[in-house]
């Protein structure tokens, strides 16, 4: 459908496919409205119009009683303001009247502390503050006993603006917060009205009642007693969503009876994707962003995990809500009409208006089928195949998709119904790497990975097929883990394609420097592939002790080039995997000339865990290469962000923090991912880093600071015998918990301030640890905040004692440019 309402009706409508959609949304505007304008009430209007609805969820203390309404901060924005709770206590403890009332304030002090981390709670009312374990938090919402509580409102007040000759000029609009009001709440009439339209809405099928499935993410949801697609809104959202359902069916139905043309089926089409669009910021886990202070969409992270408090919008205040998601929706066909119609050109050029005149719409196919049964494609037919492959185990798609196709075949569904012919999307058949597929069986984990490789083999295999001899294939992939890469490359050699040219291209938003909590990659790798020469298939196996050099060169040809192109970090890495796998693949088949040992966890773990086949000493996978080019852009890190000597080297452990940091540009990063760039510097994460440097938590690696480290008693000795991360961060402690002369005279004392490893090592971490408030002017928060304030120590340190050895860091001009700007 989507493939559709891209690529096929603006090619062969044109503009008046943007001009029936209006009209369609226009009218859908005004009924609903209609129909809904009592449960939204706007008592300021036209002055002041409440915007968004801010509400957390709540349980009841097992211990006192008391509602408790649950966020783990309350911040609205970034200059201070937020949320003060007043607790009413009541009778004490055991009465069912305690509950707590809010109040807007002004500075971060004044705000109250989180009242869940980590899914447990802690009870705000004075005269209990019991900590309420999350079984008991979980236990009451699978009970039903999880209840949600108004506690802000975000609203836009119009402000009078004069001209200097005291005229009134144009009006501005300012945003605001109150704390909520009785009459703010109307649940009651919300409730009675959705209670009338129920049993009506279910006989017709217009609100999804279907059983959210279990799966990966999709069982999220029902820890907390979410057990229906319906249970992801609260009742005035699920109202609203309803009520745009039974508008469209009723405008359906009466188009119908005049006969519904193809255009106006494509408009109907746009009307309900732009209804799906105002789903993902109406419903439960949409939440309000105090940083950009605006709402944040369901998807900002791939699951369904909880959220504690949600944004609930207005839909009918003009120029936002549904005006806003039908004009986005205009918008873009108007921009896609606009790309492949001539004809819809605007201006004065001659050559455009000749070819406008004499357009024709070409002939264009969408068709709905597996990737790895292309059976409508003849051999050898396809000049050109574009693919946005699936990432590995990144994203589950499927299990997300759900969420709107259960609303899109109410709507959509009505007007495209082959296109909906399922209860739900297809998971059985996804290629994603989804253990939930295997549940209950040994290794689920390693079965997903291998499903996923064979899926996209077979996916590949036909595209080598319908492919002609000269024909082209590319594809984009971004995923941190290696592993990822290596099924879908090896995937992509077997079925006969040699990777000929890769670029890395900024797709993602950018943040500013050092101040995300977690790894994130901006790059999209794109791979341009063709099919491999039966001539050079049949030439025999190369060695990789002969490919191995020609990958690390080729890596470090193009490194260069990418930097210089503004990628960097984890990205830098991402970036190197292309030229690896451009070499790899031009000498497939590879085997090893001189086999290699088996790796301990396969002696750790039962085979059939890990692998599907028995283990080969002599086989070379994707991987390899990839290995390969991780250690050549360490070593080219490493020369940029010291002035080593080439016969100097900085040791094990102070490659590893530096590397890290210099790539994941955050405390936290996939533990897989540590797992490899240890095994590029030299070092076993679990003996010499976990416990020394960092820790496991989950599925990833959270660095430690000096402060943390000196707390777990894990800092070696000062003068850098086992690594000169240790003198660093002794200094550090002390410069932050002393004085700067301290932590000079120990340095001096340990007998490291001259050695020239020292200073380099101190030169590599002053390039990549965050760079603190004093400096930067970006406030930092949690693990953040104490690597900033190390390198506050350590900067003011090298200024104290090494500004004549040791240059400031480059990544201060950075920031000053950023302030400049």
């Amino acid at each position: 459908m989507i493939e559709k309402a891209t690529v096929e009706w603006p090619v062969r409508f044109g503009m008046i496919l943007k001009s029936q959609f209006e009209a369609l949304a226009s009218e859908f505007r005004k009924r609903i409205d209609d129909r809904l304008a009592t449960f939204f009430p706007q008592p300021g209007a036209p002055d002041q119009y409440d915007l968004t609805y801010l509400w957390a969820r709540t349980i009841r203390c097992p211990y006192c009683e008391g509602l408790v309404p649950l966020s783990p901060n309350w911040r609205l924005a970034p200059d201070g303001t937020g949320v003060r709770l007043r607790p009413r206590c009541e009778g004490g403890p055991g009465d069912p009247k305690r509950r707590c009332e809010f109040e807007i304030v002004r500075s971060v002090k004044e705000q109250s502390a989180g009242t869940v981390s980590d899914g447990d709670a802690t009870c705000p009312f004075p005269d209990c503050g019991r900590v309420i374990d999350g079984g008991e938090i979980k236990r009451q919402a699978q009970a039903g006993g999880m209840g949600e509580q108004l506690f802000a409102v975000v609203f836009k007040r119009r402000i009078e603006t004069r001209t200097k000759t005291g005229k009134r000029g144009k009006d501005k609009w300012e945003r605001g917060y109150r704390a909520p009001r009785p009459e703010d709440d109307n649940s009651a009439a919300v409730r009675a009205a959705l209670d009338e339209k129920l049993p009506e809405w279910e006989a017709l099928d217009i609100i999804p009642g279907e059983p959210i499935p279990d799966g990966l993410k999709t069982s999220e949801p029902h820890r907390y007693g979410m057990l229906r697609w319906q249970d992801l809104f609260n009742p005035r959202q699920l109202l609203g969503h309803g009520t745009a359902v039974e508008v469209y069916r009723e405008l359906l139905a009466e188009e119908e009876q005049r006969g519904l043309t193809d255009l106006t089926r494509a408009a109907f089409v746009y009307l309900a994707l732009s209804l799906d669009k105002l789903l993902t910021y109406n419903c439960r886990r949409s939440r309000w962003h105090p940083g950009r202070e605006v709402m944040a969409q369901i998807f900002e992270r791939h699951d369904f995990s909880v959220t504690w408090t949600s944004a609930e919008m207005a839909p009918l205040i003009v120029g936002l809500g549904y005006d806003w998601a039908i004009e986005q929706t205009a918008k873009c066909i108007g921009e896609l009409v606009e790309l492949v119609r001539p004809d819809a050109q605007h201006g004065h050029d001659l050559l455009a208006r000749a070819s406008a005149t004499t357009f024709t719409p070409p002939p264009v196919t969408i068709t709905c089928k597996s990737g790895d049964l292309l059976d409508h494609i003849e051999d050898g037919s396809v000049d050109v195949v574009v693919m946005d492959p699936p990432y590995y185990d990144n994203v589950m798609y499927a299990e997300l998709s759900d969420f709107f196709y259960v609303w899109l075949k109410r709507t959509a569904g009505y007007v495209v119904p082959d296109l909906f012919t399922r209860q739900l999307t297809d998971k059985e058949n996804e290629a994603v790497a989804n253990p939930a597929k295997f549940a209950g069986q040994k290794g689920a984990k390693a079965l997903a990975g291998r499903d996923y490789q064979e899926r996209m083999r077979r996916i590949f295999e036909e595209c080598r097929r319908v492919l002609k001899p000269d024909g082209i294939m590319t594809l984009m992939f971004t995923h941190k883990a290696t592993g990822a890469w290596d099924a879908l490359t090896k995937g992509l050699i077997e079925a006969g394609f040699v990777i000929t040219a890769s670029w890395p291209i900024n797709t993602e938003a950018e943040g500013s420097l050092h101040i995300k909590d977690k790894s994130a990659a901006n790059s999209t790798i794109f791979l341009v592939c063709r099919p491999r020469d039966p001539a050079a298939a049949g030439s025999g196996s190369a060695y990789w002790e002969d490919i191995e050099p020609e990958v690390a060169r080729a890596v470090r040809a193009r490194v260069k080039e990418f930097q210089k192109g503004g990628i960097t970090g984890v990205d830098l890495y991402l970036a190197s995997f292309g030229p690896a796998l451009e070499e790899f693949s031009r000498h497939w088949p590879v085997k090893r000339g001189t086999p290699r040992p088996k790796p301990e966890a396969l002696k750790r773990k039962r085979q059939a865990e890990i692998l599907a086949e028995e283990w080969d000493p002599y086989a070379v996978t994707p991987e390899d290469a990839l290995d390969a080019a991780r250690r050549e852009v360490k070593r080219w890190r490493l020369e940029q962000l010291t002035h080593l000597k080439p016969n100097e080297e900085l040791d094990p452990l102070t490659s590893f923090f530096v590397l890290a940091w210099d790539a994941f540009r955050a405390p936290v990063f996939p533990y897989d991912e540590a797992l490899r760039l240890a095994r590029a510097v030299g070092v076993d994460l679990d003996t010499q880093v976990v416990g020394v440097l960092a820790e496991k938590k989950g599925s990833d690696l959270v660095l430690w600071d000096s402060a943390r480290r000196a707390a777990k008693g894990a800092l070696g000795s000062p003068d850098g015998s086992r690594s000169m991360l240790d003198a660093i961060h002794h200094a550090a402690h002390l410069g932050r918990t002393r004085n700067l002369q301290v932590a000079r005279e120990m340095l001096a004392k340990s007998g490291v301030d001259g050695e020239p490893t020292f200073l380099s090592a101190l030169e590599a971490v002053l390039e990549v640890l965050p760079v603190s408030q004093a400096y930067s002017g970006v406030k930092l928060d949690g693990d953040l905040a104490a690597a900033g304030s190390d390198f506050e120590a350590l900067e003011n340190l090298r200024k104290l004692a090494f500004a004549d050895k040791l240059d400031e860091p480059e990544q201060l001009d950075l920031w000053r440019e950023a302030k400049a700007a």
